[in-house]
């Protein structure tokens, strides 16, 4: 520190906030300064009073305590200033700066005194008393201040120089006063050079400590001391609250009683050794890990240090401590959650592959066969868009707990993921036990649940597989029983199948046909077909329906059906539907206004977000009226988010298309949709058309009530699949609108559609009602014809009837009874006759498998099994 700034460092502003600090420190030291000084004038005074009586009169008196008593109230203000500079927000500055005013006013108070007393009393020897005692008192007041020290060596200097005729005392005062200045001058910057080392190492002291209580509060761990004896010196709070105490009880313990290997096993004694030996030998230790003398699983980590002075001498270990429990639990629930599902706690997919790898390590040692279950829930999802989510995970807790519960001890049971699981049956390969617990465990998981009040019912497809021990492996398992799940679910869903060979095989013919079925479009293999729709009562034309079709260069001709879902699955439905959208309103463009064109959308389609712009940009290409575009939708569409839908609906609309919704009466057929969906048309499924005509079918009360639902929300309705003119005629009695089916033709091309579209009406062509199953076989039989018995042929057996080969005439309306070879006796009524043939209707429905060949048992033939499989079964 330079002289210039020792000198003026307490009257001007700091340039950092350690020399405010400083300041504020050196300020604290004026504190009593003004007090003692008080003390001196005090004592001058009282000495004044006993001297000057003798020698003073009253008015000389009064002239010398006047000054005096002023620098006392001038001491008091200054003494109160210093004691309230901190409420009366008073910087170290100024507060300074203040300071050396008292310090010069009451000098110059001091001066006035001593001339005071000067001119008043006789005896002079009063004089340097009281001028020393201030000189004296203020020098040592101004020792740690240069401008206190400065201003006193004026005052000296003044003074002398007025009550002083001697000119060495003149002299030597300044002399003094500049000697004091100086020291003070030397010791502040001692002092302040002292303070800010001081304060850094304060400082640091301080961010230290900070630092130390933040890692102690933040609970990651703590700190301890021991001295040479091993006894605690030091423990942190936390440490002390793992015992219920406070840190001054565990002060003096030795750190070692702390410490237990009771119930620790192995490893906790062989840490325990490690830890006595490093304190033994005063040698560093890090991370040990011990558990303390306590109830509860409490596990430490420690690491320490050994502590030795400039001499050598050990002085104790200081350490750090961590406390593992919560991450040692921690530690096991990432473990549990690694191998286990953190919903169901079922084995999760990771765990359940590692139980199927053990469980063929074990088949190959015991020669036993494992099986392994691949189940998927049926119809989860409409619960998720319907109930939400929460409900969806309760549904899969009670889930897991009914497959837990149907594998009991053959197996164990694990979630994959979503609405997947897994069993893995080590040593089962017995088929029957095998079906048995599929054919359980479907029925138990479709029986319904309740959740939060609602009643939910859902299903499950289970596809497995068995393996061949010490030749099969996890991964085809695994693809083998998702292939025989996904039979299973084409079979219908609600079922269970067994991997056969065939299933690799038509996997990878599935797999070929995606591949060609992604450039059929580009190869020019797709054509657009389209079907005639007829209005029911006057058989006009009313439009078409455009059907795709593929015709495959090697395989022919592929029935929707099966490259429709394929395009499904692989994400080529959009492309497939949007050309077959521009390919029909193409056609559309030719035909006349009053003929519409019905286009299918898939629920994959709708619920693009771009299906509207898709619709509107077609329909602005062809020119066609938005109004003689018929979007086919069924209600698969419903099963995803009803916003989202229901906003596609409105756009659609604004559009002006008209909506069809199709297929109704297979799917869920809730008429919440038709109250909330702007349907223009509603078209009954072929299903419940065809042999709606017979006698013994329900179908005709069925399409009666849907005809009379669609009449009283204004839509029209539309009978799929009509082939007979039975069918034809029941459907005009009922009411539908408009008739679609072979008995109109099957479907045309674009030129014979267009030929079609102008002609006024469609004339009906088909069987007039719709003929039963026939078997083709001939059949010998014996019948008793004019009392004798004549051997016959029966061919075309339907269950109504046969066609009956007779070399005698037999006369319409007979009834007789005809033997079946092999298969009994069936009596009927003679419908027709002619030259050696005659129609037999039968009084009964006959039974077509009756007419199945006998399984002789002595040739039954087997399911053939591996090798492992009979064993098991032994």
């Amino acid at each position: 520190m330079s002289v210039r700034e020792a000198m003026t460092f307490d009257v001007l502003p700091p340039d950092t906030d350690d020399d405010f600090t400083l300041q504020s420190k050196r300020v604290a030291m004026w504190a009593y300064a003004p007090w003692l000084l008080a003390v001196t004038h005090a004592i001058v005074g009282m000495i004044l009073l006993v001297r000057g009586a003798h020698q003073l009169d009253y008015g000389a008196m009064m002239l010398a305590l006047t000054p005096l008593l002023a620098a006392m109230a001038l001491d008091g203000c200054a003494g109160a200033m210093l004691w309230l500079r901190k409420r009366l927000n008073l910087s170290p500055v100024l507060t300074a700066r203040l300071v050396m005013l008292w310090f010069a006013a009451s000098g110059m108070l001091w001066m006035l005194f001593g001339g005071a007393t000067y001119g008043g009393m006789t005896d002079h020897s009063f004089l340097p008393l009281a001028l020393g005692a201030g000189l004296a008192v203020k020098a040592m007041l101004s020792i740690g201040s240069p401008p206190a020290a400065i201003v006193n060596a004026l005052l000296a200097t003044v003074g002398v120089n007025i009550f002083s005729d001697d000119p060495l005392l003149k002299a030597a005062i300044p002399l003094l006063g500049m000697a004091t200045v100086a020291y003070s001058i030397g010791i502040t910057r001692m002092m302040l050079a002292s303070s800010r080392r001081r304060l850094a190492l304060d400082w640091q002291a301080k961010k230290a400590l900070n630092f130390v209580e933040e890692f102690e509060n933040s609970g990651r761990g703590w700190f301890w001391e021991t001295n040479a004896a091993g006894t605690l010196s030091y423990v942190s709070q936390q440490l002390a609250d793992d015992f219920k105490t406070t840190p001054e009880a565990l002060l003096g313990r030795q750190f070692t009683d702390l410490l237990s290997v009771e119930n620790g096993g192995s490893d906790a004694l062989r840490e325990e050794r490690t830890l006595g030996f490093h304190l033994s030998a005063r040698f560093p230790f890090s991370d040990v890990v011990v558990r303390p003398a306590s109830d509860e699983d409490v596990h430490w980590s420690l690491s320490g240090n050994p502590i030795f002075d400039d001499n050598g001498r050990f002085l104790g270990f200081r350490g750090i401590g961590t406390d593992l429990t919560e991450q040692r639990r921690t530690e096991r629930e990432i473990s549990r959650l690694a191998r286990f599902d953190s919903l169901t706690g079922l084995p999760n997919r990771a765990m359940m592959r590692q139980t199927l790898d053990e469980g063929l390590r074990n088949a190959k040692h015991r020669q036993k066969g494992c099986s392994l279950f691949l189940i998927d829930l049926d119809r989860f999802k409409n619960v998720n868009d319907t109930l939400g989510h929460p409900a969806g995970d309760a549904l899969l807790k009670q889930v897991g707990q009914r497959l837990t519960s149907v594998m009991g001890d053959h197996g164990q049971v694990g979630r994959l993921g979503g609405d997947e699981f897994k069993a893995v049956l080590p040593g089962q390969v017995d088929i029957g036990l095998l079906e048995s617990l599929a054919k359980t465990l479907i029925e138990q998981v479709s029986r319904p649940y309740m959740l939060d009040g609602h009643r939910v019912t859902i299903g499950a497809s289970v596809g497995i597989a068995i393996g061949d021990p010490g030749r099969s492996c996890a991964d085809s398992m695994i693809r083998n029983a998702d292939l025989a799940l996904y039979a299973a679910k084409a079979a219908g869903r609600g079922k269970h199948c067994f991997y056969e060979a065939s299933m690799h095989s038509e996997a990878s013919d599935r797999q070929l046909l995606e591949n060609d079925l992604r450039g059929a479009i580009d190869r020019n293999e797709l054509s657009v077909v389209f079907q005639t729709i007829v209005r029911a009562a006057s058989e006009e034309m009313a439009g078409f329906e455009a059907l795709v079709r593929w015709q495959h260069p090697k395989r022919g001709a592929i029935s929707p059906a099966k490259f429709i879902p394929l395009a499904e699955e692989c994400g080529m439905i959009g492309r497939i539907g949007e050309w077959v959208l521009n390919q029909a309103l193409a056609a559309a463009r030719g035909w006349p206004e009053n003929v519409r064109v019905a286009v299918n959308l898939s629920p994959i389609q709708f619920n693009d977000p771009k299906i509207v712009e898709i619709v509107d940009a077609a329909l602005k290409v062809s020119g066609v009226k938005p109004s003689r575009l018929e979007l086919e939708i069924t209600e698969g569409v419903f099963l995803a988010d009803s916003d989202v839908t229901d906003g596609t609906f409105a756009r659609l609309k604004e559009l002006g298309v008209r909506l069809a919704l199709d297929d109704f009466g297979t799917g869920y057929s809730s008429l919440g949709y038709l109250k909330k969906a702007p349907f223009d048309k509603i078209k009954i499924d072929q299903s419940f058309v065809r042999g709606a005509a017979s006698r013994s079918s329900r179908n005709a009360a069925i399409i009666r009530a849907i005809v009379t639902l669609a009449e009283s929300l204004d839509m029209d309705t539309v009978a799929e699949g009509v082939e007979t003119h039975d069918d034809l005629q029941l459907m005009r009695d009922l009411g539908v609108s408009q008739i679609q089916g072979y008995i109109f033709g099957r479907p045309y091309g674009v030129e014979e559609a267009t030929t079609l579209a102008e002609s006024k009406s469609v004339e009906a062509d088909g069987h007039q009602f719709v003929r039963e199953p026939r078997q083709r076989l001939m059949r010998r039989a014996l019948v008793a014809l004019e009392g004798q018995v004549t051997e016959v042929r029966l061919r075309n057996i339907s269950a109504m009837g046969a066609l009956v080969e007779c070399s005698s005439p037999v006369a319409p309306g007979r009834s007789l009874t005809i033997d079946i070879v092999g298969v009994g006796p069936v009596s009927g009524t003679v419908r027709w006759s002619s030259r050696n043939h005659f129609g037999v209707r039968f009084d009964e429905q006959f039974d077509l498998g009756r007419l199945a060949p006998r399984q002789d048992k002595r040739n039954s033939v087997t399911m053939l099994k591996p090798w492992y499989v009979e064993r098991a079964a032994v």
